[in-house]
């Protein structure tokens, strides 16, 4: 039991003598020491700031991905590229409302839905400011939630204001200051076109996102889905749904087309009249790609860690050179050939882990002048599980490269090493 206890000891204490021995061998030989971990520097420093880097835009980009809605489901009526209504006439292709009857009863998945009837650039005008082009669309109440655009004064639309198709309207802070309308806007009248309606509540902005310039200069305004659909007497209109959590995506999506199948009158085997679009299937598939470049770019930028690996390699076999009478000293007082291996393999390491150390320092660097640079990748930073695999990398290189020179030293002959001038 006492010589199992000792064991661990011995092989810490032998650990310490070596890498006390190795960092005394670097400080001597400072300058041929910092020229032989470069190579390690530069590929900790690379390896640091590509991960800082895919990591900063890989989150920016899922913010957007967050802000624009995950849980978004897209439907649109669409003619089939096969099948007996390949060439059917759009008019018979559309959507109408009675088929939409009863879907979030019969799909659970789903949580919302809206009807969309885009409207086009209309001027606007109040009293005696006039904008000329104000973006009106007709939306039922739950588009709202869908876009999750909370309404910040006033009231959203009523059951009355959707079956009726009253000439109310909910308008964008952005469109109330452009009209000068008063700060408590609601209850105020705003013409759009040759159509008045009353406003009665206004929107939270839409936040701005990375590959969306649309809201800067387009102003938003929203009435009733009926309302719109009666001043343009335009039948066509898409749907907008939401799903209640973004792991309910799927069956969301295979309740939506199964519900509209039946609502359509399709048979089996003949394709769908209609299109679905799920937002999360396209955030899946970008962290699939930003997987695979990511995977890319660390593989290049690790080339320069096996490159410092071979200098590693190179100056460890000099240092055995140059240390041969040494090693054949150590050997005839009785040092064992494991720990001339294991002093040299610490030596190797050793010098590994401060370049990776300095290289790290560098990544922190350059993660910090990307971050500032670049606004794709803004907030880059490295993880913490970053810095222990640049480590881990480091130890692992010191290992493999520092090995033979750690092996040849241990497998000299005490005579002939002493014999060497």
């Amino acid at each position: 039991m006492k010589t199992l206890l000792l064991i661990p000891l011995a092989i810490f204490r032998l650990l310490t003598q070596s890498t006390l021995l190795a960092l005394s061998q670097i400080w001597v030989n400072k300058t041929r020491s910092i020229l032989t971990t470069l190579g390690i520097i530069i590929g900790v420093s690379s390896v640091s700031a590509v991960i800082a880097a895919m990591g900063g835009m890989n989150n920016k980009i899922m913010e957007n991905f967050e802000t624009f809605g995950t849980k978004k489901i897209f439907l649109w009526p669409e003619r089939p590229s096969s099948g007996p209504k390949k060439n059917i006439d759009w008019w018979q292709i559309r959507f109408r409302e009675e088929e939409f009857n009863d879907m979030l009863e019969y799909c659970p998945s789903v949580e919302f839905k809206s009807f969309i009837s885009d409207g086009q650039n209309l001027p606007a005008r109040f009293e005696e400011t006039t904008i000329e082009s104000v973006r009106l669309n007709g939306v039922e109440a739950d588009w709202f939630q869908i876009e999750n655009r909370p309404i910040v004064m006033g009231r959203p639309f009523s059951l009355l204001d959707e079956t009726q198709g009253r000439k109310v309207c909910i308008i964008s802070k952005k469109l109330r200051d452009k009209l000068h309308m008063d700060r408590e806007c609601t209850g105020q009248t705003v013409t759009f076109g040759y159509h008045t309606f009353l406003v009665i509540g206004m929107l939270e902005e839409k936040p701005s996102m990375m590959f969306d310039n649309s809201n800067r200069d387009n102003l938003e305004a929203y009435i009733p889905f009926r309302t719109m659909r009666k001043i343009n007497n335009n039948e066509w209109f898409r749907v907008m749904a939401s799903c209640k959590s973004t792991d309910l995506a799927e069956e969301a999506k295979a309740e939506i087309q199964f519900f509209l199948r039946r609502t359509r009158h399709l048979r089996p085997g003949e394709p769908n009249t209609f299109g679905v679009f799920l937002m999360e299937n396209e955030v899946q598939q970008f962290k699939k790609v930003m997987g695979m470049i990511s995977l890319v770019a660390f593989g290049i930028v690790s080339i320069s860690l096996l490159v410092g690996g071979i200098g590693i390699m190179n100056i460890m076999l000099v240092s055995v050179s140059e240390r041969t009478r040494e090693i054949g000293l150590r050997k005839a007082v009785g040092a064992k050939p494991s720990a001339i291996l294991t002093q040299f393999l610490v030596e190797a390491v050793v010098l590994c882990m401060i370049g990776g150390l300095i290289g790290v320092g560098f990544g922190h660097l350059l993660a910090m002048v990307i971050s500032k640079s670049a606004p794709l990748m803004e907030g880059a930073k490295i993880p913490f599980w970053a810095i222990l695999l640049s480590f881990g990398f480091s130890g692992i290189v010191g290992i493999v490269f520092g090995m033979f020179p750690a092996v040849k030293a241990a497998r000299l002959n005490p005579i002939d090493a002493l014999r060497h001038e």
